[in-house]
């Protein structure tokens, strides 16, 4: 097995190629960072180092595969427009148009469960309904697969994968970030009601198997939903993080004063050359109430999530210690 990935060298590229080379599969893989390239070179993946619409380092990248798993996306919370449409939409594109010319036979794209929106119905399936709540994030992310599955024919079988909230050892959003706030004395937790949102959290070795199962598997045109089968609210969540720190899990207080406060922070600040943590829509992703349905891909792939939370907590805590990262 040959596997290509976009993205090689960011948080679950990297984990792909680690589990893949330890299958003794031969990987190359793209980024655009060359430190990220590096780090996947170390493993012993071909890396090629560039843009994800430049077509001559995707044809390299892409030479020989018979799997293309494209991670590669703007992943922020919120951005300009432009960037998500060239690297989100034009760039899934311009990969699935190469994957296809090199004869690929599969392409994995990855998405996310924010393609339905802040405030789905609980235990929404694949079948939505759909929403961006007016967030670029989401909405290239929704836009994005239906590019990548509008290439799905006999000659390039097209899955989507719409992982939960990815946590472990290399996740900034839901690790890194979060850890540093937390010592900062920087986060705070919003509450609806009362009430904290909850993370539909997906340990990223969870989520390898999952996509591994589908590459096993006919799921052409197919779109499967992988998280940890449990919803956790955000202060549950984050009292992992505080507890590896020794602090006190975060202080909360209401959405409806964090957020406009935020949005007037970040169009003022950046100005004065100062830069908020994180951007005001991260406020909208903590205040989700209902979980995801992974149902669909434990009936058809098989698929059972090994890693609960207080052990791939309990995993990630030893990782970082061992990294000197705590």
């Amino acid at each position: 097995m040959h596997l290509a990935i976009t993205g090689i060298g960011g948080f679950i590229g990297l984990r792909m190629a680690q589990r893949a080379i330890a299958l003794g599969w031969s990987v190359s893989g793209m980024d655009l960072s060359k430190a990220a390239a590096e780090r996947a070179k170390a493993l012993g993946a071909d890396v090629f180092v560039g843009d994800i619409n430049d077509g001559y380092v995707l044809e390299q990248t892409f030479a020989g595969a018979d799997v293309v798993f494209h991670t590669a996306a703007v992943v922020v919370e919120d951005g300009p427009r432009e960037l998500y449409e060239r690297v989100n939409n034009q760039g899934t594109k311009n990969a699935c148009k190469v994957a296809k010319a090199m004869h690929v036979k599969r392409f994995i794209h990855l998405s996310s469960v924010m393609v339905y929106g802040f405030n789905y119905p609980p235990n929404v399936t694949e079948a939505g309904p759909f929403a961006d709540d007016g967030n670029i994030y989401n909405e290239t992310k929704l836009s994005s697969e239906r590019i990548a599955l509008g290439f799905n024919d006999e000659s390039l079988a097209v899955t989507v994968i719409r992982p939960g909230d990815v946590y472990g050892l290399g996740s900034v959003p839901w690790i890194e970030r979060p850890l540093a706030m937390i010592k900062a004395g920087q986060m705070l937790l919003p509450t609806v009601a009362g009430a904290c949102g909850v993370i539909n959290h997906v340990h990223v070795d969870n989520l390898i198997d999952g996509i591994l199962l589908a590459m096993e598997k006919d799921t052409g045109a197919g779109v499967f939903t992988l998280t940890d089968d449990e919803a956790t609210p955000a202060d549950e969540f984050f009292a992992y993080h505080a507890a590896m720190l020794g602090r006190r899990t975060p202080p909360k207080l209401p959405a409806k004063l964090t957020l406009p406060v935020l949005k007037a922070a970040q169009a003022v600040l950046p100005k004065m050359g100062i830069q908020l943590p994180f951007k005001a829509d991260g406020i909208r992703f903590l205040c989700r109430a209902n979980k995801v349905s992974c149902d669909k891909a434990k009936r058809e792939l098989g698929y059972q999530p090994k890693i609960n939370l207080a052990s791939g907590m309990q995993r990630l805590e030893e990782e970082l210690r061992a990294a000197g990262q705590l």
